[in-house]
Order: C-alpha cells, then sequence, then structure tokens
C-alpha cells in the first residue's frame, strides 16, 4: 500500500502543476469511475491458462500542455470463480498454481487525438494473491498461500459518449485496454478488457 500511495501523490503533484495552464476544452479531467470485464491469461511455469474476469478502477485525470492528460488511477482485477489456475506437469507429480485477486496503482498518461478520444499508457505497482499446489506421484503434497509483488503495464483508447450522443448523461465513456502484471516469483497475468464509466465534473 506505501508503494501505490507515492505513485498517486507523485502524479497528483504533476496534474495539479499543470491543470490550471490547460486551455483544452475536453471532457477528460477530474475524478472517474469505471467498471471493467474481459479475458484474463495467467502464465506460470512456461504455461497458461484464460478465462472470464472482470474488475474495476477509480482515478483523477488533469490536463497539461493542452493535449497532454495525466493521473493516478488505482484499479481492481478478479478473476472468475476465485482465480485462474495454471497447471505445469514435471517428472514425478505436478504443479498447480492459482493467481487470484489483483490491486494496484498506477500513472496514466494519455493523448487527447480529439477532445472526445483519448488514446493512454500506463504503468504502475501490483499485487496479487497466489495460491500453489504441488502435487507428487507417491501421493505426498506441499500447499502454499500468498502474496506476489510485481509492476504492471498497459495502454488503451477512452472515448467519451455524450459529446456525440446528447441523449448519454453527461461523463459517460467507454474504454478498451490491454495490462500485463509481471511478478517478482516469474509469473505474470495479462488481461484485455471493455469498460464504462462515469467522470465527475
Amino acid at each position: 500500500m506505501r508503494n501505490i500511495k507515492k505513485v498517486a501523490i507523485a502524479a497528483l503533484t504533476l496534474v495539479a502543476c499543470g491543470t490550471a495552464a490547460s486551455a483544452q476544452d475536453t471532457s477528460f479531467r477530474g475524478f472517474r469511475i469505471e467498471g471493467q470485464a474481459g479475458y484474463d491469461w495467467a502464465h506460470s511455469e512456461g504455461n497458461h491458462n484464460g478465462k472470464f474476469g472482470f474488475g474495476g478502477s477509480a482515478g483523477f485525470d488533469g490536463v497539461i500542455a493542452n493535449r497532454i492528460v495525466i493521473g493516478p488511477e488505482f484499479n481492481y482485477w478478479h478473476e472468475n470463480h476465485g482465480g485462474n489456475t495454471v497447471a505445469t506437469g514435471f517428472d514425478g507429480g505436478y504443479v498447480l498454481h492459482q493467481q487470484r485477486d489483483q490491486i494496484g496503482g498506477d500513472i496514466r498518461v494519455g493523448y487527447l487525438v480529439t477532445p472526445d478520444f483519448l488514446v493512454f499508457g500506463k504503468g504502475g505497482y501490483v499485487n496479487e494473491g497466489q495460491r500453489r499446489l504441488i502435487a507428487y506421484n507417491d501421493g505426498s503434497s506441499s500447499y502454499g498461500r500468498g502474496h506476489a509483488d510485481g509492476y504492471q503495464y498497459g495502454g488503451g483508447l477512452e472515448f467519451t459518449l455524450h459529446d456525440k450522443f446528447s441523449a448519454m448523461p453527461g461523463g459517460l465513456y467507454v474504454s478498451a485496454q490491454y495490462v500485463r502484471s509481471q511478478f517478482d516469483n516469474h509469473t505474470a497475468d495479462n488481461h484485455a478488457m471493455g469498460g464504462i464509466g462515469f467522470r465527475f465534473k
């Protein structure tokens, strides 16, 4: 959590310094919340497994240099049915490595292609709950559980709906993005997702 706070403080400082100087007429500023769903790929021991996942994010964006959007983001990701399990066989048994809920914080930097369309990249810290079962052919086994630290990075697109479709509530937007999480125990996770969110002006 200390790492996530550092990410947030750094991004908020940049936003505070730059937002007042912005002249770009855009809806991509202020606090926002977003729900997300998509497909998750867990990687361990050279193998992978895919399944449905969902999550959400909350953040704050400010505009600097007219077309540059920057801000901190906190995010959560959950693999369906509790976790995504990767099975790996070896001489004498097999390993089941299960990746579970992720929580992270990152800095997001984007470019306004138009006042309604944002292309962005992001990177930061992530923590994931994990389980590991090693089963041997002789019937014995060992089990471990804990959390893995790592970093995450990715990018995507965001589009404001209200400015193009007046029937939509103000502040409503849709997104599509890809995120990779790399953990310090040589496991990884990828998810591609779509989202719908609301920005508070």
